[in-house]
């Protein structure tokens, strides 16, 4: 299992962050996977995405600075994906960090788990660029 983490500062206030980083946006923002369903559960919400013929099922908890969801079952690109999403207030804005363990679960672990990785860092990059775009 590999672990990566990205931090960008977002010039907007951590309210109206929070509000935009909504389980579905979060999916989208990340970009590998397009939404097809956001459903309520009794700890927050799954949401089902699908891409190439693959669909995943996420499951979100809403946390005091945030969000942390995870890949449900081994049905999707990893076999295992955790991620952790934080809001913190800084300066004239706030800070947004996502942390995330990933990992194929491929007999090359060492290999395999850091392109998992790789790829998995990208993903939140390209979150946080579009959510500095939308605030």
């Amino acid at each position: 299992m590999r672990q990566v983490e990205v931090s960008a500062f977002v010039p907007a206030p951590p309210s109206v962050v929070e509000r935009t980083l909504t389980p579905e946006t979060v999916v989208e923002y990340e970009g590998s996977f397009e939404v097809r369903g956001v459903e309520a559960t009794d700890d927050g919400w799954t949401v089902t995405a699908s891409a190439r013929g693959l669909t995943i099922h996420l499951d979100f908890e809403e946390r005091e600075d945030g969000l942390v969801y995870r890949q449900r079952g081994e049905a999707g690109p990893f076999e295992s994906m955790e991620t952790e999403l934080s809001v913190e207030p800084e300066n004239e804005g706030c800070r947004v960090t996502m942390r995330s363990s990933v990992s194929l679960g491929l007999p090359a672990a060492a290999v395999s788990d850091r392109v998992a990785a790789w790829k998995r860092k990208g993903e939140l990059r390209r979150a946080l660029d579009r959510l500095a775009e939308d605030v």
